[in-house]
């Protein structure tokens, strides 16, 4: 068990008054079966902003906000206290369903939303040539393997060579990308075998051996998950399944359903962005 505090800043300074915005901010951690949130809270600057909060379809925190007075900056403070409880289980491929079993029409109905390929997943006809062959493998549980092992040995991390908006195939072309874009590969890879995947976002301590109390600068991130008789965690980032040092935020088809901040605006022409990260483990 590990118990991590946040701290997740987002500002935009404008260049220009923005006399109106309409903002969703997906930066509040989910309890589920591995973490509980302990305490979560996000404040919005200027305190003109009208500030509201829901569960959208895949199950996130949203905190939503309307600025419509004149501001020439927008800072989002999100700040959670998480106790992560991984626990770490060794997987019988025996255990898990089989491809009959997966295709079969309960599962692919309650998949439904992790089967399809978005924009941004399909990985275009190369990976889904290249990893055709692991349909051959006993499980899909190993075929999941087989396709992180693929993901490895050919994509490496490289931030600044891609952009927000890139696709699977345009990673993939360049065989580089941070993690959003080796998550889109991977759920791409593992959809094109008829394994349900989803994208996850969430936050990752960088530093394990950090003292308890020790703040460290901290990272958003993202990692994958696919469904094999359950779901499982894989970070393609860091070649292994989340730990108790990755906090999730949201879960989706794709980096799409899960960007910690959107919004829409009159005025401000152009913008400086600055973020932070900072996570301390306080047990």
């Amino acid at each position: 068990m590990t118990r991590l505090r946040i701290r997740h800043r987002t500002r935009y300074d404008y260049d220009g008054r923005v006399s109106l915005s309409y903002n969703e901010a997906r930066m509040s951690p989910l309890t589920d079966n591995h973490q509980v949130v302990l305490e979560s809270n996000i404040k919005v600057s200027p305190h003109i902003a009208v500030v509201s909060n829901y569960r959208d379809y895949w199950g996130a925190r949203v905190t939503a906000f309307d600025l419509s007075g004149a501001h020439d900056f927008l800072e989002v403070d999100a700040t959670a206290t998480v106790e992560v409880h991984r626990v770490e289980r060794a997987v019988v491929p025996e255990e898990t369903l089989s491809w009959e079993e997966l295709a079969a029409e309960d599962i692919v109905d309650a998949q439904a939303d992790y089967l399809p390929q978005s924009r941004l997943s399909d990985p275009g006809p190369d990976v889904r040539k290249m990893v055709s062959g692991f349909r051959d493998l006993p499980t899909p549980h190993e075929a999941a393997h087989a396709v992180m092992q693929f993901l490895r040995e050919n994509m490496e991390y490289v931030p600044g060579v891609t952009g927000v908006h890139t696709n699977a195939e345009g990673a993939w072309q360049e065989r580089r990308g941070v993690c959003q874009d080796l998550a889109h590969v991977g759920i791409g890879a593992l959809r094109s075998l008829g394994i349900p995947a989803r994208y996850v976002s969430g936050y990752i301590h960088p530093s394990p051996d950090a003292g308890i109390g020790e703040e460290v600068v901290g990272q958003s991130h993202a990692w994958l998950e696919w469904f094999d008789g359950e779901w499982r965690s894989w970070d393609p980032t860091n070649h292994k399944a989340a730990s108790d040092m990755h906090v999730s935020v949201a879960r989706g088809r794709d980096y799409r359903d899960v960007t910690p901040l959107k919004g829409i605006q009159t005025g401000g022409r152009h913008s400086a962005l600055t973020v932070s990260v900072m996570v301390t483990r306080v047990a």
